[in-house]
């Protein structure tokens, strides 16, 4: 295990249970904790997007100002669904935040997940082509934004400019260099890990699957890992590609981590429906840290991985949830060979 991160969705409620009851607290608590995480030594802070929800949206304003507020964690989506993305605009956004963050921006992209809406992409504008559907679409606007965001010009100059051009077909601007390298596919299934393979791309898997062979999740999610760096072997891709998985860990140092999630102990997997077919959830782990550390040493999927995004509860505010991030990083880390 190299690198250990976070993942909020950055749910929002006016409940007066909530500590995060408007979209405002949302963003600036998302900035606040990633300031937080990388004063405790984390390596990673990751937002989910989702539209037409309660929760984090439009990523990068979000990144960029996170990416402003410090200087050497790691900052990513988890994912962003392109099937509501204009791929220039979003390289333009994408290259803007990557350079005021130094560099750091570890973008996971992919078709999305369930909508609070129905075909809610349309509303933004886009629908699949003739005899295609939205999934097609998505991986379409994922081709166009890897492409323009290597930094080739592609665009015929005007023959009368504003200002003075550079010779040659014009690229999308600003380019940052090296962010194609840090683009992931968030991959659902085993299938999908292995087109992400194919595509170049690292591969982000959550603890969600799109499909149940019957195994424990870890397992099968470790068998999807494999395929992946197989895939990515075969390829002939000249890097070393990352690999993440995400998890919900809650060491139980406190009486309020026990309050919180002392009833988590007992969790395990399950099998539900998800777009019309079986999908596979993974358990979360809660427990004692010297429990924990045994339980999480036979889940196969985080050996097999080199980044582990603990998502995290952020409706409990900040400062709780620096110090589950803190819990984990101080009495599980080190024994699950984090750096």
């Amino acid at each position: 295990m190299k690198k250990i991160g976070f993942l909020s969705f950055g749910h929002w409620t006016p409940s007066p249970q909530s500590q995060t009851r408007s979209a405002s607290d949302a963003l600036l608590q998302s900035i606040d904790l990633a300031v937080a995480a990388e004063e405790l030594g984390a390596d990673g802070a990751y937002f989910r997007v989702h539209h037409f929800a309660r929760q984090l949206a439009s990523p990068f304003p979000l990144l960029a100002a996170a990416g402003a507020r410090t200087s050497r964690i790691e900052l990513g989506t988890g994912v962003i669904d392109m099937r509501y993305e204009n791929p220039l605009y979003m390289a333009e956004d994408a290259g803007a935040a990557d350079l005021i963050a130094g560099g750091r921006l570890q973008l996971g992209i992919s078709r999305g997940s369930p909508e609070q809406v129905v075909d809610g992409f349309r509303y933004f504008g886009y629908q699949p082509a003739e005899g295609s559907d939205h999934a097609e679409m998505a991986r379409e606007h994922a081709r166009v934004f890897l492409e323009v965001i290597e930094g080739q010009g592609f665009a015929q100059p005007s023959p009368r400019p504003m200002f003075p051009n550079p010779p040659g077909l014009l690229p999308i601007e600003p380019t940052s260099p090296g962010l194609r390298d840090r683009i992931w596919w968030g991959a659902g299934s085993r299938k999908t890990a292995v087109w992400t393979a194919e595509q170049g791309m690292n591969l982000m898997s959550s603890t969600l699957l799109t499909e149940d062979t019957g195994v424990p999740f870890h397992q099968l999610q470790a068998e999807q890992l494999q395929l992946f760096r197989d895939a990515w072997t075969a390829a002939g891709w000249p890097r070393e590609p990352r690999v993440s998985v995400s998890r919900s860990i809650f060491p139980l140092v406190s009486d309020l981590d026990r309050a919180y999630f002392g009833h988590d102990r007992d969790s395990q997997d399950q099998v539900g429906q998800i777009d019309g077919g079986l999908a596979r959830f993974g358990k979360s782990y809660a427990g004692e840290p010297d429990q924990l550390v045994k339980d999480l040493a036979e889940d196969e999927a985080i050996a097999a991985a080199d980044t582990l995004l603990l998502t995290v509860p952020n409706q409990l505010g900040v400062d709780y949830n620096a110090h589950v991030i803190d819990s984990v990083l101080t009495h599980l880390a080190p024994e699950l060979g984090w750096r």
